[in-house]
C-alpha cells in the first residue's frame, strides 16, 4: 500500500508493489526442454481478415495501427511520466506499438486537478487510481465511465488471468464492471515488512531482532553509535499509515495493517469491526512510536517528508531499519547501488517484529488482497474505449507483463515455454532487470500477478539464494509468507461519497489523520490516551458505531461471494 490500500504501496499489492513490489514456480532458467514460441497475443496484420472472413467485431489487433489516449493518475504522491521517452515501458510503446500517451500532470494537486475537470466535463480518457475511490465512484454514478464487459469475451487476458468471484466482488451496484484491476493475484502479494541496513547490523554485532523489546534497544544502539548521520527507525511517509501501520500489526496477534486505512477504520473483534481508537495494542504500539519520536529513534520528519527523500536516505545508506508497506521497491534499489563500492553494505529483510511472547506466524505486517489495490478506467471522453481496453488486456497478458518485467523480447528472454513463461536468455542481466522494473513502477497499471510472479521466480528459484534478486528473494521467503488474506475487508467498504455514511467515514478519516499525529509525537503515554480518549468521544459523535455496523454487514457479504464462510 503506498497509502493505506499498497505501496504499498503503499502497493500495490504489488506492485507494487509494487513491481516487484508488488510482485512461485518451478522452470529452468535457460529455457532447455521447451521450444520457443511466438509472443502469445494477437498476431495477426492490420485489416487482414481470416479463413472465414472476419466481421468489423473483429478484435482490434493491438500496435496494428496508431493510438493516441490522455492519461491521468489520481493520486497527490505521483504522476504518469511527461513524456513517453521517461519510462523504458512507455518508450517500448511508443517505438514499437504505435502508442502516444499524453499525460496530465497534476503536480501533487490531484483533488483540486478532479474537481476541476469533473466540474467542466474534460476529462481524461484514462484514469488510474484507487479503487474506491470517491471521486471515480462519482464518474461511475453518473455515466463517465465505459463499463467494460462487452470487450471481455472479445480480448481474452483479463478474463483468463481474473477469478471470476473476483471479477464479481468488483462489479458497480449496477452489476456492470468499470473497473481494470491492478496486481490480482491467486495468492500472497504482500511486500510489507522490515528492511535492515546490513553494514550497520553488522558494525553493532548482529545483535537479535525478533520482538519491540529488541529493535528499541537496537534502535538505541544506532542512535548512541551514529548520532544524526543515521535515521534509526524509517517509517516512509506516516500520513498514509506506512511505517506505523506496521508496527502496530506486531503488538497482538491477527492485528490488520488495513485497520488505519480510510476503507477499514477499525478492528476486528469477535467477528465484527469495532473501534479503532479503543484498541489496546493500537494504544500500546502508538505510544511506542511516541516514545521513539521523542527520543529520536524514529525520523523527525516522518508526516511531511516526500517519497524522494524516503529514497535519498536508503540510496546513501542512512537508514538503520525501514518499514513500511511496500519497502522492497526502495530498498532494492539501494541495495544494488550501495554494493557497486561496497559489498559488504546493502540491505536484507527480516522476519515480522513482534511483542514479546505472541506467536510470530499469526504477526501479519501487511495483507493481500486478490484483487490488488489499484485500478484503471477508462471514460466517455475515450474516441475508442475498445482500442484503450486491447492496449490495457495486452499490457496485463503474458507479453505485455514480460515486457514490464525484463525488457523487450530478444534481450533478457526470447519466445515462451509451453505454459507461456518467457524463456530467458544467457545474456539475462539481472541488474538491468532490477532497473527496468524500477523505472516501469509508476506506470504497471494493470498488473497481474498471478502471471508474473511465477514468470520472475522461474528464473531466480534455478539459482543460489545469495544471487537471486533482492526483491524476488525476500519476497518469496519474507514478505509473501507472513501476509493474511484480507480480500473480503478490502473490497466495499466504502459508502456513498455524498450520504450521511460517506460523511461519516469523511470526518473519521479526517479524525485518524489528525490523531496519527498527534499521538505519535505525543509528549508522553498518558498523553497519548488523552487523545485516543477524545478521539473516540468525538467518533462517537460523528456516528461512527453506525458505520462501522454498515461496514461489518460488507465484510460479511464480501466473505459470502468469496465462498469464505
Amino acid at each position: 500500500m503506498k497509502k493505506l490500500k499498497k505501496p504499498k504501496v503503499w502497493i500495490l499489492a504489488t506492485v507494487v508493489a509494487l513491481t516487484a513490489a508488488l510482485a512461485g514456480c518451478s522452470g529452468n532458467s535457460n529455457g532447455e526442454g521447451g521450444s520457443a514460441k511466438p509472443s502469445p497475443t494477437n498476431t495477426a496484420k492490420a485489416g487482414e481478415k481470416d479463413n472465414a472472413g472476419e466481421s468489423e467485431d473483429a478484435p482490434w489487433v493491438f500496435g496494428s495501427e496508431p493510438l493516441e489516449f490522455t492519461a491521468y493518475t489520481h493520486y497527490g504522491w505521483q504522476d504518469f511520466p511527461e513524456k513517453m521517452e521517461d519510462v523504458p515501458l512507455w518508450k517500448y510503446l511508443k517505438e514499437n506499438k504505435q502508442v502516444n500517451i499524453k499525460s496530465i500532470q497534476a503536480k501533487g494537486n490531484h483533488a483540486q486537478l478532479m474537481s476541476t475537470m469533473m466540474a467542466s466535463g474534460d476529462l481524461p480518457e484514462l484514469i488510474y487510481g484507487d479503487r474506491y475511490n470517491p471521486d471515480i465512484e462519482r464518474l461511475i454514478d453518473n455515466g463517465k465511465i465505459v463499463a467494460l464487459d462487452p470487450y471481455l469475451d472479445k480480448y481474452p487476458n483479463l478474463k483468463k488471468w481474473l477469478d471470476p468471484q473476483l471479477m464479481d466482488l468488483l462489479r458497480s451496484k449496477d452489476g456492470k464492471l468499470y473497473k481494470f484491476p491492478n496486481w490480482y493475484t491467486n495468492k500472497s502479494t504482500n511486500t510489507a515488512g522490515y528492511v535492515v541496513n546490513k553494514k550497520i547490523y553488522n558494525e553493532l554485532g548482529q545483535p537479535p531482532l525478533q520482538t519491540m523489546d529488541d529493535l528499541y534497544a537496537y534502535l538505541g544502539k544506532v542512535k548512541e553509535k551514529y548520532g544524526d548521520e543515521v535515521v534509526p527507525f524509517e517509517p516512509d511517509r506516516t500520513v498514509d499509515g506506512q511505517g506505523i501501520g506496521v508496527l502496530y500489526t506486531g503488538f497482538a496477534e491477527g492485528n490488520n495493517y488495513k485497520s488505519l486505512s480510510s476503507d477499514v477504520q477499525g478492528v476486528i473483534k469477535d467477528n465484527k469491526l469495532t473501534s479503532l481508537f479503543m484498541d489496546p495494542s493500537f494504544r500500546e504500539s502508538q505510544k511506542f512510536v511516541s516514545k521513539l519520536y521523542r527520543e529520536k529513534l524514529i525520523s523527525q520528519d516522518m508526516f511531511t517528508q516526500d517519497r524522494g527523500k524516503v529514497l535519498e536516505k536508503l540510496m546513501t545508506g542512512r537508514v538503520a531499519v525501514y518499514a513500511g508497506s511496500g519497502p522492497t521497491t526502495y530498498a532494492s534499489q539501494a541495495h544494488n547501488e550501495l554494493i557497486k563500492t561496497d559489498p559488504e553494505a546493502g540491505y536484507f529483510m527480516i522476519k515480522p517484529i513482534h511483542k514479546a511472547g505472541l506467536d510470530q506466524s499469526k504477526i501479519h505486517p501487511g495483507g493481500y488482497d486478490r484483487l490488488g489495490w489499484n485500478i484503471t478506467t477508462i471514460t466517455t471522453e475515450a474516441k475508442d474505449p475498445e482500442k484503450i481496453f486491447a492496449f490495457l488486456d495486452w499490457l496485463t497478458g503474458p507479453e505485455g507483463m514480460t515486457i514490464q518485467f525484463f525488457g523487450p523480447e530478444g534481450g533478457n528472454w526470447k519466445g515462451f515455454d509451453e505454459n507461456e513463461q518467457p524463456i530467458f536468455t544467457d545474456q539475462y542481466d539481472p541488474a538491468q532487470v532490477t532497473e527496468i522494473q524500477a523505472l516501469n513502477d509508476r506506470v504497471m497499471i494493470v498488473g497481474n500477478t498471478s502471471y508474473i510472479d511465477p514468470a520472475k521466480m522461474k528464473y531466480e528459484n534455478a539459482k543460489p539464494p545469495e544471487e537471486q534478486n533482492w526483491s524476488a528473494r525476500y519476497q518469496s521467503t519474507i514478505t509473501w509468507p507472513s501476509a493474511n488474506d484480507i480480500t473480503a475487508l478490502n473490497n466495499k467498504l466504502n459508502p456513498e461519497p455524498d450520504s450521511e455514511l460517506g460523511d461519516i467515514r469523511q470526518k473519521i478519516l479526517d479524525l485518524i489523520t489528525q490523531v496519527l499525529a498527534e499521538s505519535a509525537t505525543a509528549s508522553s503515554d498518558e498523553k497519548v490516551d488523552q487523545i485516543l480518549d477524545k478521539a473516540q468521544a468525538d467518533a462517537e459523535s460523528y456516528g461512527y458505531n453506525k458505520l462501522l455496523d454498515w461496514r461489518t454487514e460488507q465484510w460479511l457479504a464480501n466473505k459470502k461471494t468469496l465462498g469464505m464462510e
